[in-house]
């Protein structure tokens, strides 16, 4: 893929990412927040066939998902202390590591099921394996779409420029984000909550997520006792564990999303990246790497995310053809940005394409990397 650089002169002031700073106040001003952005053409009839919602299709994978955790749990106790148990530890690691962010994603939309209260507890399980608040986790994601990647308002913005490659290695094995994350179902569980997330929590919520973060904090404290008791870690590989040994396919493909593109824009095809990848890797991460799909239609359910993908990719940068190509594309722009954070990826549409929406920010104080 053929790259064209532009640069200015303007000089770079380190951004405060928190949500209570300046930046929000200046995100405000700029007409940033809770803004209209930019969607491509879809006919209503259309758009309404591709939002019907319907059990079959995540009823089927996910007795598949829960099926597949039962066996390799199975294997992998019976298998323990032996090398046999590797294999079987690696596919559950995955399935409870990584496959628990798409479900918990999904749900939290109401999108995967059509029935509500399979969505609730299918969210509530996954966010208990992915180690996240149930209550305050929803929260947040509505605002990541409200203003996605808009300094000051997203909550979730997971490239603070400059990116520390290191963390970002790290995060492959679990490090540091588990501790973070239990830490913060700690301090829930206390009933204690960040500036941040009484910015985006509402406050009658707050007894919920305390009451689901002490749910969550006994169920991990149990683990660990129960392996201090039988002074062995197979409680620990069955719970908790695989947010270390399983979720290297949860980052992979979860820094694709956003990795080295444009801060505060109102175009997803600016600051989200859709990526081809194999049916297995698909499976795992439910169709989420047709993410500009996702956030400019965010209650098209993921089994029909391709369908909108075919509808709509003449409007859309070309999507990278592979996981590989995704990285090589994401990590020459983070590498540039340690030196000049202004830096994104920007990449060319199509002639068919509608112009990006880009009149709310300046593009002569904000370098890029053109992608042809």
């Amino acid at each position: 893929m053929a790259v064209t650089e532009a640069t200015t002169n303007a000089p770079f002031v380190k951004r405060d990412y928190s949500l209570t700073g300046p930046e929000r106040d200046r995100a405000i001003a700029r007409g940033l927040a809770s803004a209209e952005w930019y969607h491509s053409d879809i006919p209503r009839d259309v758009m309404k066939s591709l939002m019907v919602r319907s059990d079959e299709p995540a009823m089927r994978d996910t007795i598949i998902w829960i099926g597949l955790m039962a066996i390799t749990a199975i294997g992998g106790i019976a298998t323990w202390g032996t090398w046999w148990a590797v294999p079987f530890f690696f596919i559950y690691g995955v399935l409870y590591g990584s496959a628990c962010d798409s479900r918990w994603h999904e749900c939290g939309h109401n999108s995967a099921f059509k029935t509500p209260w399979m969505n609730r507890w299918v969210y509530i399980i996954a966010s208990f394996m992915v180690m996240r608040n149930p209550v305050s986790w929803r929260f947040s994601h509505l605002r990541h779409h409200v203003d996605t990647i808009i300094v000051g308002r997203d909550p979730e913005i997971g490239f603070m420029r400059p990116t520390s490659m290191l963390r970002k290695a790290l995060m492959f094995i679990g490090i540091p984000d588990i501790f973070q994350h239990f830490a913060i179902l700690w301090r829930n569980a206390l009933s204690q909550f960040s500036p941040d997330e009484r910015d985006y929590i509402p406050e009658q919520q707050l007894p919920k997520a305390t009451f689901w973060a002490r749910i969550f904090v006994g169920i991990h404290l149990a683990a660990v006792a129960l392996a201090f008791v039988t002074w062995s870690l197979l409680p620990l590989m069955i719970i908790g564990g695989p947010r270390i040994y399983g979720t290297w396919h949860m980052v992979m493909t979860g820094l694709l999303q956003h990795g080295g593109l444009a801060e505060d824009v109102l175009d997803h095809r600016l600051n989200s990246r859709t990526v081809h990848m194999n049916p297995v890797s698909r499976w795992i991460y439910w169709n989420m790497n047709y993410h500009v799909e996702h956030h400019m239609f965010p209650m098209v359910p993921y089994h029909a995310l391709p369908k909108l993908h075919a509808l709509i990719k003449n409007d859309l940068p070309t999507a990278n053809p592979s996981i590989v190509d995704g990285y090589q594309e994401m990590i020459d722009s983070l590498k540039r940005q340690r030196v000049e954070p202004n830096y994104y990826v920007r990449k060319e549409l199509p002639p068919t394409a509608k112009p990006y929406r880009e009149e709310l920010h300046d593009e002569d104080s904000i370098p890029q990397i053109s992608v042809a």
